[in-house]
């Protein structure tokens, strides 16, 4: 079914995307893949094309671009390449940046976002802790202040499963600064790579997307200065969840594009793959299959495009971006598993793309907020 929400704007910079995928990242999949990190200088690659910089205002080098279709174009052509190189990136540039954009002082703009946009400067946001998983309202690490009269902080505690958080050079983290009063007692900070006391572990051995680098963050006694508070003092936990939105659409993005190429790449090879003297795909069975395929990801596709509208119109709730990202995050896991069902032995290794794509998918289940998370925010809207 046709789509019609991007206009020729939109087509002509997703080819400059589909450019720098097949120019940059095409040729460096296995090294990323054996190396279980992205390489500086592709950063630094997608930065000089501006890929990183949509959202950024044209003062801070950015494209000062206030239509989120260019994001999902974005993502979408990323996805369709890996869904780890696609998570690095939109932690960067689509979910980290908005909040150094929207909560930023001009001093903390001027400094940070221009190396950001550049891929000079590596984004994370440090929110999962080990003890809290979902609960963010929950956390432990604490923010105190330095008993000096400087103003500035004290930060001790710890994050883990931070995408980006071995290469990181800016962090956004969360920490309780006001223990008696709950999510109201949350504030952001930004830490630099070089402050003393923060220290980074290393890259963790996840089952999938392992070009990703993953890993925890850990403080101890980090004296964080008083300018390097993000916004408000006691209003991260807000932040937050004015921002998961996006974070969540973006992940429904991501992960039907995935889907949706993984799924052309089947159909193709269950036309040219022959048993019993005709292609695979002529059996009922397998077509029926494909058929059924196909139609839930069309079905996802136009959902996720009326939430993109409506995220561009400043009009997404987060109810409706939790029904995107917890559906796509289902439709692509069934989806990939049928896909390897249908390339047979050859869908278990790990040289195919289909191995590797169902091997990355299943964690969009778990991040970003669990499904089961995005399930009981849909049930208490309604009224349940």
């Amino acid at each position: 079914m046709p789509r019609n929400i991007y206009s020729e704007d939109h087509e002509s910079f997703r080819q400059s995307c589909r450019e720098f995928v097949d120019r940059t990242l095409a040729p460096r999949a296995e090294e990323m893949i054996r190396e279980h990190t992205i390489a500086r200088d592709i950063w630094l690659k997608a930065g000089e094309q501006g890929l990183f910089g949509l959202c950024v205002p044209e003062e801070y080098g950015g494209a000062g671009v206030d239509d989120y279709r260019f994001n999902a174009v974005f993502a979408e052509e990323i996805a369709g390449f890996t869904a780890a190189v696609s998570s690095c990136f939109g932690i960067h540039a689509d979910i980290t940046a908005p909040y150094l954009v929207h909560l930023g002082t001009e001093e903390q703009k001027q400094r940070w976002l221009p190396g950001v946009v550049a891929g000079e400067k590596i984004l994370s946001i440090g929110m999962t802790e080990p003890s809290g998983g979902s609960d963010l309202a929950a956390l432990k690490s604490t923010a105190v202040r330095a008993d000096d009269g400087s103003g500035d902080w004290i930060l001790n505690g710890s994050k883990t499963f931070i995408t980006n958080g071995y290469q990181c050079d800016l962090a956004v983290v969360a920490a309780r600064t006001d223990p008696t009063k709950g999510a109201k007692g949350i504030s952001l900070f930004v830490l630099e790579k070089e402050m003393a006391g923060f220290t980074k572990g290393q890259p963790l051995d996840k089952v999938g997307q392992v070009e990703s680098d993953t890993s925890e963050l850990f403080f101890d006694n980090v004296r964080v200065p008083a300018d390097h508070l993000l916004g408000d003092e006691g209003m991260g936990f807000i932040a937050m969840m004015q921002h998961l939105p996006q974070e969540r659409i973006g992940n429904a993005i991501a992960n039907i594009a995935n889907a949706k190429q993984i799924l052309i790449e089947t159909i193709q090879y269950t036309k040219d793959r022959k048993a019993f003297g005709q292609p695979i795909g002529s059996f009922q069975h397998n077509k029926f299959k494909i058929a059924e395929m196909v139609t839930a990801v069309e079905v996802a596709q136009a959902y996720i495009d009326d939430c993109v509208i409506a995220h561009t119109e400043g009009k997404l709730t987060p109810v409706d971006a939790a029904k995107a990202k917890w559906w796509a995050a289902q439709v692509q896991c069934d989806v990939l598993d049928e896909c390897v069902q249908l390339y047979g032995g050859y869908g278990y290794m790990n040289e195919y793309r289909v191995a590797r794509a169902w091997r990355d998918a299943r964690v969009h289940k778990i991040w970003a907020g669990t499904n089961e998370i995005m399930k009981e925010l849909i049930g208490r809207d309604l009224g349940l």
